[in-house]
């Protein structure tokens, strides 16, 4: 399958040579005996987005809280703060009964945003939101929803935003109008750094991947490289090729 990002040319090359603007060294997290992450590193730059894609249980959510500043590495150090970084969890955090400008107006002010009017107008412009500013956000489409939520974490304006499973739940359509929105931040240089476990999703969407495994990471790379990693895999689908790829390493 053809990456999104053939949509438009140059996207790519532009996201991989851009600023280092987070960076993970040595991630380590520990839960009693079990040892979530182990030595885990990455980088991410302007523009790029970046899948991390994994087995259940390999480590994904444990990083994805490091990253957005909930949980604390029991070692190793982040380039950011959680307040640069915007977090937008799987379950959405919105007050169903409040307006989707009530619940961006809400958020704002938490988020001690300067001047809060200006900015909830600029998401609700950014989000493709304004004609729906007035309507109670249990009234949306789940895609819409989505689009509220991702507003929420965007109203800092962060340099890299987290998206852990933001597609779940959704249908077809419904994820690929969210997707185009989320091609549209990165193009204009947000990091957005999600998790999926949709494989084929990683695949299309994703400049690069970071596959976790038992708390290891054990490939970052473009799609295209681990498929090239897996011998004789260029017949199967991308899916195929990632499941063999964790097979031969012992996962």
């Amino acid at each position: 399958m053809a990456s999104a990002r053939d949509q438009a040319p140059g996207a790519l090359s532009a996201a991989a040579e851009g600023e280092v603007v987070i960076e993970a060294r040595s991630l380590r997290k520990r839960f009693g005996n079990r040892e979530a992450l182990r030595d885990v590193s990455f980088e991410a730059r302007a523009g790029e987005l970046l899948a991390i894609i994994g087995p259940n249980g390999a480590g994904k959510t444990t990083l994805l809280s490091i990253l957005a500043g909930i949980r604390s590495p029991d070692e190793g150090t982040l380039s950011r703060t959680r307040e640069e970084i915007g977090w937008v969890p799987q379950q959405a955090a919105l007050y169903r009964k409040l307006t989707v400008e009530e619940n961006l107006r809400l958020f704002a002010r938490l988020e001690a945003v300067a001047d809060v009017e200006s900015t909830v107008a600029e998401m609700l412009e950014q989000t493709g939101l304004a004609d729906r500013r007035g309507d109670q956000v249990g009234t949306l489409s789940g895609g819409n929803q989505q689009r509220v939520n991702i507003a929420i974490g965007l109203l800092a304006r962060p340099a890299v935003l987290l998206l852990d499973e933001p597609s779940s739940g959704l249908d077809p359509r419904q994820r690929e109008r969210l997707w185009q929105f989320v091609l549209a931040l990165s193009d204009a240089g947000t990091s957005v750094i999600f998790s999926t476990h949709y494989i084929q999703e990683a695949e299309r969407y994703g400049d690069r991947l970071l596959v976790l495994a038992d708390g290891e990471r054990v490939f970052d790379g473009t799609p295209s490289d681990l498929h090239a990693a897996v011998p004789d895999s260029r017949s199967d689908d991308f899916e195929s090729a990632f499941v063999r790829f964790l097979r031969e390493r012992g996962h």
